[in-house]
């Protein structure tokens, strides 16, 4: 006799959200106010640290590099985690790295050390984000998806934002080590409660397929739904059974060209955007702003990307992602370009910047919620962390890139060579579709997951 299937995706399509997957929104997005927030405290207490050790200032860059580094790894390698051991326990581990390196650091005695640790730190943080992502996209119903993917994304600004007030508040009273001491005990107390409240994806735990997560999943779903999955209805989910996680897997004949798409576009719009944060107070100091007015174009360009992103949520899951992509690097290299032929007219400038947050910066948000939508379910976790960490490639590149142009090519040729990563950028994002196309001639059974991702 044919058992009836009972189609998990659909059914979270299909239900309200309730108190459950609230809630596994809300903790992913607390946990990514704690990534922000220890990225942005090292700034502050960056100086006092050298102080202690009688270090110059600029010795702390390598601190700073060591979590990028740090970031850029873990996103790689717990990303592959969180398809193959799981959502859940994936972000257990990386908090706890998180919080154990973290009170660690308030009992450091060089820098060496400092540096040692900070990149582990950056294990932690980094490995966290493509498995929240991952976990939010698949509790999420597929009208809100790029909502809720965005809301928890924003935590990452948001706990940057926090991590700057409490830092400078607390630095005075505290000491660094006593940031480094709070940085590590807020992680850990989140493992207490996430080991509580935060269940494994059922879609995750459908596709693996065990009996073990067979019972599990069902568990959830009746949770989810109000009433129990029929013993006799055999779990389904619209991602095929015999995928299997693996970075090799994102280079199989099938997403072969699309990997090489996305990857080259998360990394030519993350150089562009680390060219644009890092180096334009130091270009618009050049511009002869004063060093205050300078850093209002961080401001600036942050609070836009903040505003920029609420819109942004509400119509990604109504329009063509990669359409999108195309619209917003075609206003970027506009952007670059206005910016070159500004000159010092600042209210212009200013005004530039604050649309940079769309059109430089937003295709972050875009790009995450496309790879949600073009991977099943055992490659998302992998390809959202390869993606981000070659994203975070791109940041190294764009930081060590922007001293170098601004003395060679002045203030007009660093704005306007903005437009270069951009414009390739855009010609990665049109091989999307050609290669999404061809996978879909190649193998009929990815169809409908293929047309989700470049309709």
């Amino acid at each position: 006799m044919t058992k009836l299937a009972y189609n998990v995706q659909d059914v979270i399509d299909n239900t309200p959200m309730g108190f459950k997957r609230w809630s596994i929104v809300v903790l992913c997005f607390v946990i990514a106010l704690l990534d922000g927030f220890d990225t942005q405290s090292i700034a502050f207490i960056g100086p006092a640290i050298a102080e202690d050790f009688g270090l110059q200032a600029t010795d702390m860059t390598w601190v700073i590099t060591a979590s990028t580094v740090g970031m850029c790894v873990g996103a790689m390698s717990l990303g592959t985690f969180g398809d193959r051991i799981g959502r859940k326990k994936t972000i257990l581990l990386a908090l706890a790295l998180f919080g154990v390196f973290s009170l660690a650091g308030a009992f450091a005695q060089s820098l060496e050390q400092i540096v040692i640790l900070r990149f582990l730190i950056g294990l932690g943080m980094g490995g966290a984000t493509p498995a929240l992502l991952a976990l939010t996209a698949e509790y999420s119903p597929k009208s809100r998806r790029g909502t809720f993917m965005t809301l928890v994304l924003l935590g990452l600004p948001g706990g940057a934002l926090l991590g700057g007030l409490v830092a400078a508040a607390w630095l005075p009273v505290m000491g660094w080590r006593g940031i480094f001491l709070a940085g590590g005990v807020l992680p850990l107390a989140m493992v207490l409660v996430c080991g509580r409240m935060l269940s494994e994806s059922p879609i995750f735990l459908a596709a693996k397929g065990t009996p073990a997560a067979d019972a599990q999943a069902r568990q959830i779903m009746a949770s989810i739904s109000g009433s129990p999955v029929s013993p006799d209805a055999v779990l389904a989910t619209n991602d095929r059974m015999e995928e299997r996680s693996s970075v090799a897997a994102l280079f199989s004949a099938r997403y072969r060209m699309v990997t090489i798409a996305v990857f080259a576009t998360y990394l030519l719009n993350w150089i562009a955007w680390f060219l644009l944060l890092l180096w334009m107070p130091t270009a618009l100091k050049m511009l002869g702003l004063a060093g205050s007015q300078a850093a209002m174009g961080t401001v600036t360009v942050n609070g836009a990307f903040i505003l920029f992103a609420i819109p942004l949520s509400i119509i990604l899951p109504k329009v063509n992602p990669r359409k999108l992509l195309l619209v917003m690097f075609a206003a970027g290299i506009v952007i670059a370009l206005g910016l070159g032929l500004a000159g010092s007219n600042f209210a212009l400038v200013f005004v530039l910047i604050g649309l940079a947050g769309f059109g430089i910066g937003g295709q972050q948000l875009a790009l995450n919620y496309l790879i949600a939508n073009a991977y099943p379910t055992q490659l998302r976790a992998t390809a959202t962390g390869w993606g981000i960490g070659i994203g975070r490639l791109g940041s190294i590149v764009g930081s060590a890139l922007g001293g170098v142009i601004l003395t060679g090519l002045g203030v007009s040729g660093y704005f306007m060579t903005l437009a270069v990563p951009l414009v390739l950028a855009g010609l990665a994002t049109l091989m999307v579709r050609s290669s999404a196309t061809k996978a879909t001639i190649a193998t009929p059974a990815s169809e409908s997951l293929e047309r989700e991702a470049i309709s």
